[in-house]
């Protein structure tokens, strides 16, 4: 089993995906918001890479008799005419059960889409990070880590959520891997305290500068769930 990591989107390439698992991770906010839909029962997430393709997938889906609800940002505001904005904490049960979500972020969305070369992809966070490296240890396929970043730039953030489940992973079987992946498991080694090791991030200090200290909060939580959402299809359910 052999382990890589990509520092942005911007760097995705298929020869560096292709026929292995990619994990995607935005953990500030997009992973953490797909993970906690379908957490609390939503029927699938979709993602999608622009605004108006968000309303006219919506419409089409309503025209069909789902019932249906749009969340996302742009810039980490909510989306004028969407449902939610792009905080986990907005996708609560009574909100999304049995509801399809149709998401639209700057960052996550885009790095999915652009993954969909590889042969699975996952979904991760540190909400449910120790789950995804669970099933990363019982695949054991290669398996590269994606994280979105910040508009196409490094973010710490995803960088040490990446880091967090490599390390979950060695600690059960030894592994090959690069040095960007050596580096983030040994990010996380020396800052487990996730909060304290991002705060100067840029980021995370716009999501502070928002008033949004709850959603960093929960986002930088570790394990809160242990399902592990897969993009195949087009759509985002529970693998």
């Amino acid at each position: 089993m052999k382990i890589d990591l990509i520092i942005s989107a911007d760097y995705i390439e298929e020869n560096k995906i292709k026929d292995k698992i990619v994990v995607v991770i935005d953990m500030l906010r997009a992973t953490s918001v797909i993970t906690t839909a379908l957490k609390n029962g939503a029927k699938c997430v979709i993602p999608i890479l622009t605004v108006d393709e968000a309303f006219d997938k919506a419409k089409k889906l309503k025209d069909c008799g789902e019932n249906v609800v749009l969340g996302g940002e742009r810039r980490a505001l909510k989306i004028e005419g969407f449902d939610f904005s792009n905080s986990p904490l907005e996708y609560a049960q009574n909100k999304v059960l049995n509801k399809t979500v149709i998401l639209s972020t700057t960052n996550g969305t885009r790095a999915l889409n652009l993954c969909k070369k590889a042969d699975l992809i996952l979904i991760g966070s540190m909400i449910n990070g120790l789950a995804v490296s669970k099933k990363l240890l019982e695949l054991n396929k290669d398996v590269v880590f994606v994280n979105a970043g910040t508009n196409g730039e490094f973010s710490m953030d995803d960088f040490i959520c990446a880091g967090y489940m490599i390390d979950n992973i060695l600690k059960e079987k030894y592994c090959e891997m690069s040095d960007i992946a050596k580096t983030a498991k040994y990010v996380y080694e020396n800052n487990t305290d996730i909060i304290s090791f991002i705060k100067n991030a840029r980021h995370f200090e716009v999501l502070t500068s928002l008033g949004l200290q709850d959603d960093l909060n929960y986002c930088c939580s570790k394990n809160l769930t242990d399902i592990v959402p897969i993009f195949r299809n087009n759509n985002i359910d529970i693998l």
